[in-house]
């Protein structure tokens, strides 16, 4: 009897602990940039209508989709897996003037950006994934997974890298509807010049905002448990 009285107490205490530890949270998986297909008018890149509008030689990301002001933040720490793009399919005349223009074959790859306090609009690079040549995947909605993975805390951005140009813009919504690119504030009309955002730990301003036109691109987030 003494030896079950040592026992008792003991399987008691265990007990209470198994009962402490809080329930773990299982990792879950997101689409952040997706939302209900409710906008108007549809999200459709613009290649190869007039205008055939291309995202060129800038690192962007969407502000604001009506009132969705956080669509490419990630709502969740976690590890970016893949990323998606829907591309218009420009004709030859349109493929041969964006080459010659805005520095070769379309080309893309995704870009992980923190806000910083101070100054307004800046964000820091935080991480990149290579880029892919686009142009066997024109008028396709293609998804790349990533060969090494992204980590990503909660509120980072997950933006669009285009060091040359990508058919991925959809144009025709309302002054609800933006994005923003790392431009310099005097060059918010050109594309003539290199603006991509690809160095590690670079911080930049975005200053230029770009109304009723949205990127057409995506990324697949699994939280961390």
């Amino acid at each position: 009897m003494a030896t079950m009285n040592r026992i008792y107490p003991a399987l008691l205490t265990s007990l209470a602990l198994v009962l402490a530890i809080p329930a773990v949270a299982p990792a879950t998986i997101a689409e952040v940039g997706v939302i209900p297909p409710t906008t108007s008018p549809e999200t459709v890149p613009s290649c190869p209508a007039s205008p055939c509008l291309a995202v060129s030689r800038t690192t962007g990301f969407q502000v604001k989709v009506g009132p969705n002001t956080t669509l490419m933040s990630a709502p969740r720490a976690g590890t970016v897996v893949a990323w998606t793009v829907m591309l218009g399919r420009p004709n030859a005349t349109q493929v041969k003037f964006f080459n010659a223009n805005e520095g070769g074959e379309a080309e893309a790859g995704l870009a992980i950006l923190r806000a910083e306090k101070k100054p307004n609009l800046t964000y820091q690079l935080i991480a990149s994934s290579p880029t892919v040549k686009l142009k066997k995947y024109f008028g396709k909605t293609a998804q790349f997974p990533l060969e090494k993975t992204i980590a990503v805390k909660k509120g980072d951005i997950i933006a669009l890298t285009v060091p040359t140009w990508a058919p991925a813009l959809a144009l025709g919504f309302g002054k609800d509807t933006s994005w923003r690119a790392s431009r310099e504030k005097k060059q918010c009309a050109s594309t003539s010049s290199q603006s991509t955002q690809t160095s590690i730990g670079s911080a930049v301003q975005y200053f230029c905002l770009y109304q009723t036109a949205r990127l057409t691109y995506s990324a697949t987030l699994i939280s961390t448990p």
